[in-house]
């Protein structure tokens, strides 16, 4: 068989959507304002980013971004290894390391790349790497990358994580590594259970804070949402939500995150975060300090949209956080969901399985401190209309 022979039956499904016009995904946005963006000359409300506190268009959050292309230039062109790293790289660490109350960190060009150096570097042969059912790709391919074996364990069920570990030999290394909260349901993991279970079995705790840094705890994460200062052995982090530029970091134990960035390969073989990239995280970092009222008003407009999603009939699941899924079930019901909300200018992401679970196709929701009430009602509205349309709710 030739080796492209996959490739024509693979997109079968993708020009059948194409035809029929309701394929939904790598479309390109003219204009991206942060609460709004202009699609195909159409302005819309933007509910589908990750941008959670607006900062892509705070004037420092640009400012920085734009300073540092004037002083450093606009790439390192090398790994932090040899010739990439730079004293704003190592200050970005220092200050994220005492932001999630850590002793160091360790900046890796974007958040996929942390997960893979960190998982592959730490978790050799004979070890084990253990994760949560609906634990995020990257953590997933982090796993398979290593030498170390994989297990699983059932979506935050501490019984089934506790039953996993037994399992694992005597004297074996190992490292549970789940998400803080879950990019698709928006729930969060249940750290103060999780921690018992570890340290009843002797292993070590990561968790993936992409979706919880500058949202839960005052904007430090997951740890502080729960008021925990101890038991998570590592910290992972992203800059392209929250923090509005690109990147990713690991932080931790000093001596560990040395180790990691003398052996993460996703680090070492990688050209470095940008100068822009880097610039605009700090200061990204800085406005959470220094404006808390953002992450405030951003669980006002959250609140409010759980509880009228609910009243309103719709299936939002367990969220806790501004991610809100709204479960539509069937696959072409959520597409034609999809495409009348676009239509009426919202903007939202369309999962289907192998995204979710079969039957749980969903319009996954996410918002941002910069979202006026106009724009929260104007949604609302079009939700119920469109949902009474077609007799979601």
């Amino acid at each position: 068989m030739d080796l492209f022979e996959k490739c024509q039956a693979g997109i079968e499904r993708v020009e059948e959507a194409v035809r029929e016009g309701y394929y939904p995904y790598f479309i390109p946005l003219d204009e991206s304002e942060g609460p709004e963006a202009v699609v195909r000359g159409q302005r819309v409300i933007m509910a589908g980013s990750n941008n959670y506190l607006g900062l892509t268009t705070h004037p420092k959050v640009r400012q920085a971004a734009i300073d540092a292309v004037h002083r450093y230039g606009t790439s390192c062109t090398g790994s932090r290894f040899l010739n990439g790293n730079l004293a704003l790289h190592e200050q970005l660490e220092r200050e994220l390391a005492d932001w999630v109350g850590m002793e160091a960190a360790l900046v890796f060009s974007t958040g996929y790349q942390t997960n893979l150096g960190t998982i592959s570097s730490l978790v050799q042969k004979g070890d084990f790497v253990v994760t949560d059912k609906d634990d995020h790709a990257s953590i997933i391919d982090g796993a398979k990358m290593s030498y170390g074996r994989m297990a699983r364990f059932r979506h935050n069920d501490m019984d089934s994580l506790a039953q996993t570990l037994q399992k694992i030999p005597a004297g074996a290394g190992s490292l549970v590594v789940v998400d803080g909260v879950f990019s698709m349901g928006g729930d969060i993991a249940p750290l103060p259970e999780m921690i018992e279970v570890c340290q009843r079995y002797g292993a070590r705790l990561m968790v993936d804070d992409a979706h919880s840094i500058g949202v839960l705890g005052g904007g430090r994460g997951t740890a502080a949402y729960y008021g925990i200062s101890e038991g998570i052995d590592l910290v992972m982090g992203t800059f392209s939500k929250a923090f509005a530029s690109l990147g990713g970091f690991i932080a931790g134990n000093r001596v560990v995150i040395e180790y990691i960035k003398h052996n993460a390969r996703s680090l070492i073989f990688s050209a470095s975060m940008t100068p822009p990239n880097a610039a605009a995280a700090l200061a990204s970092l800085h406005v959470m300090r220094d404006e808390p009222e953002r992450n405030q008003h951003l669980w006002d407009l959250t609140h409010h949209l759980h509880k009228s999603f609910r009243a309103m009939g719709f299936n939002i699941s367990n969220t806790q956080t501004p991610i809100i899924p709204v479960i539509i079930g069937d696959e072409m019901k959520t597409f034609a969901f999809w495409q009348a909300l676009l239509d009426a200018g919202v903007f939202v992401n369309p999962v289907i399985p192998p995204g979710v679970p079969p039957n749980m196709s969903l319009l996954r929701t996410s918002y941002m401190a910069t979202h006026t009430d106009e724009q929260i009602d104007r949604l609302l509205a079009t939700f119920q209309q469109v949902g009474q349309a077609l007799g979601v709710i």
